[in-house]
């Protein structure tokens, strides 16, 4: 009689929950390993965009302006050249740093959110693009999140300027309760590919740190020839 109880007394359906634990385990187990991959390659990236760019015009600033300052005594003429040189660098440097900032995180993101304001900057922004964001302007979400859905669009928007040949972008932000979907969509040659080697990769990996998804549907268009 006892061990007939023990056998009917078994909580036979608690598998079904410690499985769905194991798999929401691993599931956050593989979001932080493509969360510390994506923030290694985008540091890899930032510190390789800041030595190709800001830094050496930088080093060329400093240059100029130690020969500006040794020739001010003794022929100003041939330091009035240098100075301007200068003035150039500082700017193209200034320009340079805006744009890395931008890529990681716009103060406009930070201070508004992602509302109907908050558009892709200009060197992402190369294709005319549409913006329709279903939020008010001011209404704010985790940060995490908006860093994430910002990233995506201007990556997205960046490989359609680079590959599609695109003419014209839509970018479609809608939210609910529980879920925020982001849509991009050109009118591009198509063949866009999430495999890994291609540039789509670095943003499914970066969606998985919010537990997003990627979908891509993207068939070739032929073009008449």
């Amino acid at each position: 009689m006892a061990d007939r109880h023990a056998r009917t007394a078994r909580p036979r359906p608690a598998h079904q929950p410690d499985g769905a634990l194991r798999a929401r385990a691993l599931a956050l187990a593989a979001g932080r390993r493509a969360a510390v991959a994506a923030e290694a390659q985008t540091l890899r990236r930032l510190e390789r965009d800041i030595h190709d760019g800001p830094q050496q015009r930088l080093v060329r600033l400093g240059m100029d302006l130690e020969s500006a300052v040794r020739r001010l005594d003794d022929d100003p003429e041939r330091a009035r050249p240098l100075l301007h040189e200068a003035l150039e660098q500082s700017r193209e440097a200034l320009s340079e740093l805006r744009a890395l900032s931008r890529g990681i995180a716009p103060p406009i993101l930070a201070d508004r959110g992602l509302g109907r304001r908050c558009g892709p900057p200009r060197d992402a922004a190369r294709v005319p693009v549409d913006l329709d964001v279903g939020l008010d302007d001011g209404a704010r979400l985790p940060a995490l999140v908006e860093n994430t859905a910002y990233f995506v669009v201007t990556e997205a928007l960046t490989n359609i300027a680079k590959h599609a040949g695109a003419t014209a972008v839509t970018v479609t932000v809608t939210v609910d309760e529980t879920l925020l979907r982001v849509s991009v969509r050109d009118d591009g040659r198509g063949g866009a590919h999430p495999g890994k080697g291609h540039g789509l990769a670095g943003l499914a990996d970066r969606l998985e740190i919010v537990e997003g998804r990627l979908e891509v549907d993207s068939p070739p268009v032929a073009r008449p020839s």
